[in-house]
């Protein structure tokens, strides 16, 4: 996660030498919150201020610090509010100031709907501007992130794999699942297969199986791969590429992409990678179904 308009100040000036790295987060995390308090305060206090702008710039900044995005979304959004909506806009400040944090925001503090509204709001409100084809390709690019599934949302598909087997996931609520997006020529994908494999090795008795969503557009490219990399789990291939069917339902734009499907069906977390997704997995065979 990106974090925006980060507020800096220098604390050298009455912190001691001797200080503890804890005592000094402590002090850090008083002082965000006394900015806090006293720009909401003024916010408060003076109704249309001459520098309000700044005084939200710097609250988006002060919440991001304290990692408390469920805020922010609504302070862009005020900040939004005081653009100009004639002419062209500035860009640098809708895009990268507001837009892009706001989605940021809003994926982390599950508040999405709320990101998917300020989006189609501002393509009307800048639908006659000159730039609007521009602004029009740039959210729906950065809203596509608002699609992708997140942890507690559910994963169902249903599919025959390459060896004719049938594939459900509604079938398989009993078991722990790596959903992986890839493909054979994405050079990332490839460096993570080996720790993927010693996943499955490791965890496929116990109740862990791996779902393979290949993007590529060759069958034998893909299968000459499998054969030779001893790749056992099985694998959707539709033959679209980039438009696959199962990664444009979830907006996927960019691999690779995991998702760890815990028993019942549910999302329990994303591109996880080594140790993080062994102590993921087993979490999540030992819970219930």
């Amino acid at each position: 996660m990106r974090i925006y308009f980060c507020a800096f100040l220098a604390l050298s000036f009455f912190v001691p030498l001797s200080v503890h790295s804890d005592d000094a987060l402590q002090i850090a995390t008083s002082f965000e919150r006394r900015k806090l308090e006293a720009l909401l305060t003024y916010l408060k206090d003076t109704p249309n201020a001459d520098d309000e702008d700044v005084a939200l710039r710097i609250l988006v900044g002060s919440y991001s610090t304290l990692g408390e995005f469920e805020a922010v979304p609504d302070l862009l959004i005020r900040r939004y509010e005081l653009l100009p909506k004639t002419g062209e806009p500035n860009l640098q400040v809708l895009f990268a100031e507001i837009s892009r944090p706001l989605v940021e925001a809003s994926i982390s503090s599950d508040q999405r709907d709320k990101a998917k509204a300020f989006i189609t709001r501002v393509k009307s409100d800048f639908s006659s501007s000159p730039v609007s084809g521009q602004l029009d390709q740039f959210l729906d690019q950065l809203g596509s992130d608002l699609y992708l599934p997140g942890v507690g949302d559910k994963m169902d598909f249903a599919f025959t794999d390459l060896e004719g087997e049938e594939i459900d996931l509604s079938g398989m609520r009993d078991k722990v699942i790596l959903v992986d997006f890839w493909a054979t020529w994405c050079g990332p994908c490839l460096a993570s297969m080996p720790n993927l494999q010693a996943a499955h090795e490791k965890y496929h008795e116990k109740g862990f199986e791996i779902i393979g969503i290949s993007l590529d557009e060759s069958l034998p490219e893909l299968e000459a791969f499998l054969e030779e990399n001893k790749i056992p789990w099985p694998q959707y291939f539709d033959a679209l590429g980039g438009e696959n069917e199962i990664a444009q339902r979830y907006g996927i734009r960019q691999i690779p992409a995991t998702f760890l499907v815990g028993k019942g069906g549910k999302i329990a977390a994303a591109n996880l990678h080594g140790e993080e997704l062994s102590e993921a997995i087993e979490r999540e065979l030992a819970r219930e179904p």
